[in-house]
């Protein structure tokens, strides 16, 4: 007679298998979530860094901006004697608020050229959240 043949399941349990997927697929969103954290506090360590030159920039800049402001007021005045102050403050002024404008509209065109966050980070764990909510 010929021994008996024990077939032995060797093929793992359905759940087992789930339990994994989903394990690893939310070890992957936690990542993700890391990564993102990271790429947006290594960008605000690079513009805070970037912002305090600029800062002290702007500053001495306005300061210097009114000295000569006031020395274009007056080299009108020595130039034109019949020209009032008041009217050369004016048209000072007037020159300072256009140059302005122009600047500020020239830097909101270059800032909506451009989206601060990033990009691919964001994507990818949008993917991952709408495959986790799939399951």
């Amino acid at each position: 007679m010929a021994p008996e043949q024990t077939t032995t399941n060797s093929a793992p349990a359905l759940t087992p298998l789930i339990t994994g997927i989903v394990n690893d697929a939310q070890a992957l969103i936690r990542q993700q979530l890391t990564l993102f954290q990271t790429e947006v506090k290594n960008d605000l360590r690079r513009t805070k860094e970037a912002s305090i030159p600029i800062a002290v920039g702007s500053v001495v800049a306005l300061l210097a901006g009114i000295v000569l402001s006031l020395a274009l007021v007056y080299l009108l005045v020595y130039i034109w004697p019949q020209l009032s102050l008041f009217a050369a403050h004016g048209i000072v002024g007037l020159l300072l608020a256009l140059v302005g404008g122009i600047l500020v509209y020239t830097g909101k065109a270059k800032f909506d050229t451009f989206n601060p966050l990033p990009e691919k980070s964001v994507e990818g764990l949008k993917e991952n959240i709408q495959w986790k909510t799939k399951t």
